[in-house]
């Protein structure tokens, strides 16, 4: 039996080939190129937005970036996501028109939780920081209903929690 998947009944320059190049140009960028779009335009944005916080604090090397997807019929652009440690997480995405940048922190909360925070600039980042320190970045959950945006932390790997 052929091998279909590696054996081409074309030659490279056939007319054949050109069209199916396109074709793959045109359905979008691969899961490779979107990882490397993502990171560098995190790494871009924190050193345009925030030279004097983030830059000096995170290295583009630090970016770790997921591909579009679609879950429960929901499309998620490209993003990167950049541990703090202690918990904490920046994320980062480009809005529908592709030309906004959205960042957003991501702390735990002292409910066991994580809420995010959409960032606007290196005044406000230092301003929260300022709140956070105190409970060394943890954000403060002391109303008995989930007022936090509460996003359930993960589950441990031996069973839930």
């Amino acid at each position: 039996m052929p091998d279909t998947t590696t054996a081409r009944p074309y030659p490279p320059g056939s007319p054949l080939a050109f069209l199916l190049e396109m074709a793959a140009d045109a359905y979008g960028p691969k899961e490779t190129e979107q990882r490397e779009d993502a990171e560098t335009a995190a790494a871009h944005h924190i050193y345009a937005a925030y030279p004097h916080t983030l830059a000096q604090a995170v290295e583009a090397a630090d970016w770790q970036a997921s591909p579009a997807t679609e879950r429960g019929g929901q499309h998620f652009k490209p993003s990167a996501a950049a541990s703090l440690d202690g918990g904490l997480w920046l994320h980062h995405t480009l809005e529908h028109d592709g030309a906004t940048d959205v960042l957003t922190l991501i702390v735990p909360c002292t409910c066991g939780r994580y809420t995010d925070i959409t960032l606007d600039g290196e005044e406000m980042l230092l301003e929260l920081l300022a709140e956070l320190a105190p409970t060394h970045g943890r954000s403060v959950h002391d109303d008995p209903t989930a007022d936090c945006h509460s996003v359930p932390a993960a589950p441990a790997l031996d069973g839930p929690r």
